[in-house]
């Protein structure tokens, strides 16, 4: 948590906290405070979600809450301030506060804000010229994020070019994505980038990713529906959810690949020791677990399944941290990391497991439980279901769905000659990114991943 203080007044400023690697901003959920309330160090200024788990703010002075500058369901970037806390002001009674509801994020505010970010992100090296231009009464003409504009500066945008995009995101604001989509329509002459040519601009900022189009097209669907029909309002995770998978499907083209595992070996080892493993380890075996240990041993071997891709560089990554799908009791899904799964043994993978689990479903993960993930297993057999079509979980490059186990008649080839044999076999389905995984890849890695499986030795001990 990063504290910036007012040298004019005892005044400390809550600042919008890391929450992950890749989390550029967050929604605020709830305050639990307002302005002129006593507030303690450590207490619980306000509630905070992200795509991937929700998370309580703590105050990091004590004081009286003086201001708070964003409304419930408002979108932060990380680093931006949220609250100013007026420190040592307990004992002398509340102070008047400077506000008493949350303002509509001005653009008065949002001049101060974008300062105090600038000032206290690491990262925003950019020169004078990025500032948020202000007009003669002092506010400013646009708010933009430390991310945004620190991409202006490398690319050589002039502030007035960064002006004439058009932004996509909330109240208009200009998201990574439109400065990056400005950028590649200026590579490939569809605007000239000069600050003059305010068509150029136009022309780069209305071709809008697709996937913005298509959410665009759902959201200003008719009011009316013809029928006996129930309308149901997307929670915000689900909305999150679907904006990933539209960008997903949108960034990564996706191929999928299918065989098919004998995991007779398997099924019956775990039958036969599930009781007294739970006995002396104090947790359960799954089969996840299982599953994870054959995938660590085939990506070890195949080292580009475990990648990701910026721009034309491919990033093989040398940790290899599984995430695992899980279902949430509301229907929503997220995807607790097992990190470094390739130096814990089966014992470890199974008590991080479980442990994962239950803490996904009761709501208790930590924003860094679901980071860092650099190849995903789904269970798609879990409800069911023989096999499916998984979509990467970005920036990942592959995501395996394993099918339920079904007993089915299969020809086995003996020394003797072939025979019918009641066996449990399994469907698994692969999902790649064709930009940087080939067919041939992707189906050896896949049928290496089921080779693995069918060798399961069935005597080794727990």
């Amino acid at each position: 948590m990063i504290a910036v203080k007012n040298k004019l007044m005892p005044t400390v400023d809550l600042i919008m906290p890391k929450l992950g690697e890749s989390i550029m901003e967050a929604t605020i959920l709830k305050w639990h405070k307002q302005p002129g309330d006593p507030v303690k160090m450590d207490e619980t200024v306000l509630e905070i979600a992200t795509d991937k788990v929700d998370s309580e703010v703590p105050s990091i002075a004590e004081g009286v809450i003086e201001e708070i500058l964003y409304n419930v369901n408002d979108v932060v970037p990380i680093g931006a301030v949220i609250a100013r806390i007026k420190s040592g002001a307990m004992s002398s009674g509340p102070t008047q506060p400077a506000s008493s509801t949350p303002p509509q994020k001005s653009q008065g505010h949002q001049e101060h804000e974008e300062a105090v970010v600038v000032e206290s992100t690491p990262s925003a090296n950019f020169n004078s010229s990025f500032q948020p231009r202000t007009s003669s009464n002092g506010s400013s003409a646009k708010f933009y994020s430390p991310l945004v504009l620190n991409i202006a500066a490398s690319e050589g945008v002039s502030m007035t070019e960064l002006e004439k995009i058009q932004g996509t995101g909330n109240e208009g604001r200009v998201t990574k994505r439109d400065i990056l989509q400005y950028l590649a329509d200026r590579k490939t002459g569809k605007t000239t980038g000069d600050s003059g040519n305010s068509s150029g601009v136009q022309a780069a900022t209305v071709q809008r990713p697709a996937e913005n189009r298509q959410l665009q097209q759902v959201n200003t669907s008719p009011g009316s529906y013809s029928g006996n029909v129930e309308i149901i309002e997307m929670d915000r995770m689900r909305k999150l959810i679907a904006e990933h998978m539209v960008r997903s499907k949108h960034t990564s083209p996706h191929v999928t690949s299918f065989t098919e595992a004998d995991v007779t070996n398997l099924v019956m080892w775990r039958e036969r020791v599930k009781k007294d493993f739970e006995k002396r380890e104090n947790t359960k075996i799954t089969f996840t677990p299982l599953f994870i240990e054959a995938l660590v041993r085939c990506i070890k071997r195949f080292p580009l399944i475990n990648s990701s891709l910026d721009g034309d560089k491919i990033i093989v990554k040398k940790d290899i941290n599984i995430g695992m799908a899980t279902a949430l009791p509301s229907g929503n899904l997220i995807v607790p990391v097992i990190k470094n799964a390739d130096q814990l043994n089966l014992v470890g993978l199974s008590k991080q497991v479980n442990n994962l689990a239950d803490r996904a479903r009761n709501g208790k993960l930590m924003a860094d439980d679901t980071q860092g993930g650099t190849f995903t297993l789904t269970n798609v057999g879990t409800f069911g279901s023989l096999m499916g079509t998984p979509i990467i979980n970005q920036p990942q490059v592959a995501i395996l769905a394993v099918g339920a186990i079904k007993k089915r008649p299969v020809v086995l080839e003996t020394p003797q000659g072939d025979s019918i044999a009641i066996r449990h076999m399994m469907y698994l389905s692969m999902s790649y990114d064709h930009r940087i995984v080939d067919g041939s890849l992707g189906a050896t890695f896949l049928t290496a991943v089921a080779k693995e499986l069918e060798n399961f030795n069935g005597e080794r001990d727990i």
